[in-house]
């Protein structure tokens, strides 16, 4: 995955935000937070952001998978200091929507992240929940 474009990097054009209090387990020997926990803090930063956008609340009787993920490490992050998740929707189709998430430490940008969602239904893909898709411009990247 190419470097993201540098105006995906600006926090303020993100609307949903979350922090993360990072534990000392997190660290690798270099006392840098790893890749995979920060591949969790990513995970976290997505549930919240689907609870807080609706999403969740309309999947009765669906589910909901990752189908793609790409991080990009693009800064070292360090214990103590939360971490803070910032979360858009960059694009929607009829079954899935794409996300992608900053990763900020102490105003330091430290990762980037696209993923893509997919809604299943036990026959397989199935539409984006109504209100989901109803609100999906509140949850854009901001211009």
């Amino acid at each position: 995955m190419p470097k993201p474009d540098p105006a995906l990097l600006d926090p303020a054009r993100y609307p949903f935000s979350s922090r993360i209090e990072p534990r000392f387990g997190d660290l690798d020997v270099n006392l840098h937070i790893n890749n995979v926990a920060m591949a969790g803090f990513l995970e976290d930063g997505r549930v919240r952001f689907h609870r807080e956008s609706g999403y969740r609340d309309g999947l009765a009787g669906l589910s909901s998978m990752i189908v793609s993920v790409g991080i990009e490490y693009l800064g070292e992050a360090h214990y103590p200091d939360p971490v803070t998740i910032h979360c858009a929707v960059e694009d929607t189709g009829r079954t899935s929507h794409r996300l992608i998430q900053l990763v900020t430490q102490d105003e330091r940008v430290v990762a980037f992240c696209r993923s893509t969602m997919v809604t299943v239904s036990k026959e397989g893909p199935a539409p984006l929940p109504a209100g989901f898709t109803e609100q999906t411009d509140r949850w854009r990247i901001k211009a």
